[in-house]
């Protein structure tokens, strides 16, 4: 998959301290990606957009 047009931004749940952090990319068609802030390089979760719809609604409630 082509990522060179993710455009990544931090969650809002992260805080400005730059502990835990997760960057999320929904700007692509069809997908969502999400990786960690502090290792970029170390991979990427990819979902499609109607599971992530789905696991941010039910954080939401959490």
């Amino acid at each position: 998959m082509d990522m060179s047009g993710a455009t990544w931004r931090k969650s809002t749940r992260s805080g400005g301290s730059g502990g835990n952090c997760v960057e999320v990319a929904d700007n692509l068609p069809g997908v969502v990606l999400v990786r960690d802030s502090k290792d970029r390089d170390g991979g990427t979760l990819t979902f499609d957009a109607d599971a992530w719809r789905t696991f941010v609604g039910l954080a939401k409630v959490r």
